[in-house]
């Protein structure tokens, strides 16, 4: 890895790109953090929403359906109009304008949530999240390859590890805030108090969301530093590819429909016979569009293995076996945090109202942040000693601030002081792991499992403690996962990229689907789920291995993708 940073360092001085341009990288990064205040942010919402429109577990989790699908029709709908077209649309708007175009289309999300808080209709709020982040996944698309442009491509990991701190940064404070909003107070706040709130707290939030979207847009388009990052490459044809991912869509359709007009059921008054009947209505579609997602990316693979002309980068299995392991884990991330305000209302846990649960709600995303930020340290050239140092340092500061946070937010920390434990347990998992992407992945693959298990078999604080320690274990996956993935594809690099992007739909589907598991065997031993997918993300670690070596690639390479 040095050698190779000499030559690409080397390379960019020939070409002038000595500097970073850290004017247009400190513009940047306000977009990553944005990403993760509104997503961890939607912890709260969630069972904000729930106990307002009386829904249950499931239905809450419609907002997580909305909120990542759109992840995946913004990223296919780039991607069919670059194997139409010929041309990739964020490289001829530019990365800037593409950040403009993206940041003002979510302010029109912000706006589109206003109206349908004023309808107090629940299905305008989901429209309203939908919209927000389909301009999400346009900025993503062009802000990833923005950062590794703004100066010398050899330390354009660091500059995208930046971006995954603020990103953090923001998922960290992002529930303190929304709680405070909604809730206009850190006190403990009782189910029948949030059912009377007013949704102009909403409308005040959102409000202040879309003038934040508008305003980092202006920041953007008027910034002379920001440069346009223009690009006119020819995107390479995968029509194969296009139209699996269109029926894929197609089915999705079909299975989510019924399970999304199926919300507007009332229950409340149903016998236990009926409520079961539409539990299993709902779970049957939610694991027919699992199905769809998996089955399809499977069978383009071997379809692409006997003959691989027009499948484009699907005919690398590196690269599906990652897009249903980025599905997976965005699902498993998602689905830990949104399940976790209702696993902390019952007894066993310390039966919390929505409010005192978003303490624990913004430690299980810090803990994306605690891992994020020791996992940048090795994107900077330090001596072997230096590195061990700060990765024991770096996590204990990031766990430090996450207190200090919330403490400041008035919220009793004291419960969570012995959390350090886990910590120290991921800062040993980073010391084996010997910043090996395979290697790394593997490791805390497999204490997630560990995590879950001891979750879904004890309660009270340990039983916390091990869901909390998930967001540690997620953490540093998204590098990992995208560097195997992308590995060794070549002049498919940036398609293999879009698609992996789409696969955050998991976020959308594995929520409602623990969701409804809840509805079913109860929150606590719905957290099997989790367990599934981390067992998953560990035997892509392993898997991959195999198949990159048959490939003669280097399997054991340093980590150089970014975090999401």
């Amino acid at each position: 890895m040095p050698t190779e940073q000499h030559d690409l360092r080397a390379a960019a001085e020939s070409q002038g790109l000595k500097e970073t341009n850290y004017g247009a990288l400190g513009t940047l990064v306000t977009v990553f953090f944005f990403w993760g205040f509104i997503a961890a942010g939607n912890s709260v919402f969630i069972p904000f929403c729930k106990h307002y429109f009386h829904l249950d577990q499931f239905q809450s989790q419609l907002i997580d359906f909305a909120f990542y699908t759109a992840y995946y029709v913004g990223a296919l709908a780039l991607f069919a109009y670059g194997a139409f077209g010929g041309k990739d649309l964020v490289g001829k708007w530019g990365y800037k304008k593409s950040i403009v175009y993206g940041l003002l289309f979510s302010a029109l999300g912000a706006a589109a949530m206003i109206i349908a808080v004023n309808a107090n209709t629940f299905t305008g709020m989901l429209v309203g999240l939908f919209i927000v982040a389909l301009g999400f996944s346009l900025q993503q698309t062009a802000a990833q390859p923005f950062a590794i442009s703004l100066g010398d491509p050899a330390t354009g990991t660091s500059r995208v590890n930046l971006g995954g701190g603020i990103n953090s940064f923001g998922t960290t404070i992002g529930p303190i805030v929304v709680a405070f909003a909604l809730f206009g107070t850190t006190a403990a706040v009782t189910d029948q108090q949030i059912a009377a709130l007013s949704l102009n707290k909403v409308i005040i939030l959102y409000t202040c969301v879309g003038a934040l979207f508008v305003g980092a847009a202006a920041l953007f388009y008027f910034s002379k530093k920001v440069p346009s990052g223009i690009s006119l490459e020819k995107v390479e044809s995968a029509p194969k590819a296009l139209y699996t991912l269109l029926i894929m869509t197609g089915l999705l359709i079909i299975m989510f429909a019924p399970v999304f007009n199926s919300y507007k059921t009332d229950l409340s008054q149903a016998t236990d016979a009926e409520v079961h009947a539409m539990n299993m209505y709902r779970m049957k579609w939610l694991l027919g569009a699992l199905a769809v997602v998996i089955v399809g990316l499977l069978f383009a693979n071997l379809s692409a293995k006997k003959k691989s002309t027009g499948w484009g980068a699907m005919q690398y299995p590196q690269l599906v076996l990652g897009m249903i392991a980025i599905f997976v884990y965005v699902g498993v991330e998602v689905a830990i945090g949104s399940n976790l305000s209702e696993l902390l209302k019952q007894d066993a846990f310390g039966g919390l109202s929505s409010s005192e649960a978003a303490k624990y709600i913004s430690m299980y995303w810090g803990s994306l942040m605690i891992g994020r930020w020791a996992g940048a340290v090795s994107a900077f050239k330090l001596s072997d000693k230096t590195k061990l140092l700060l990765q024991i340092i770096v996590p204990l500061i990031a766990f430090a601030v996450i207190i200090g946070l919330n403490t400041v937010a008035q919220y009793n920390m004291q419960p969570l002081y012995y959390y350090v434990i886990c910590v120290a347990i991921q800062i040993i998992a980073f010391y084996f792991s010997k910043d090996k992407p395979a290697r790394t992945l593997l490791i805390f693959g497999v204490l997630g499992v560990l995590a879950m298990i001891i979750g879904t078999q004890t309660t009270g604080m340990v039983s916390i403690y091990a869901f909390l320690s998930g967001g540690l274990f997620c953490s540093i996956m998204w590098p990992c996962i995208f560097s195997l993935s992308i590995a060794g594809l070549g002049k498919y690099t940036t398609e293999g990229s879009a698609f992996l992007i789409m696969m955050i739909l998991g976020g959308g589907i594995i929520p409602p689907i623990q969701g409804k598991l809840a509805d079913i065997i109860g929150i606590h031993q719905s957290y099997w789920v989790p367990v599934i997918c981390f067992a998953y993300l560990a035997f892509f670690a392993f898997a991959v291995k195999g198949i990159l070596k048959k490939q003669g690639i280097d399997y054991d390479a340093a980590v150089e993708g970014g975090g999401h």
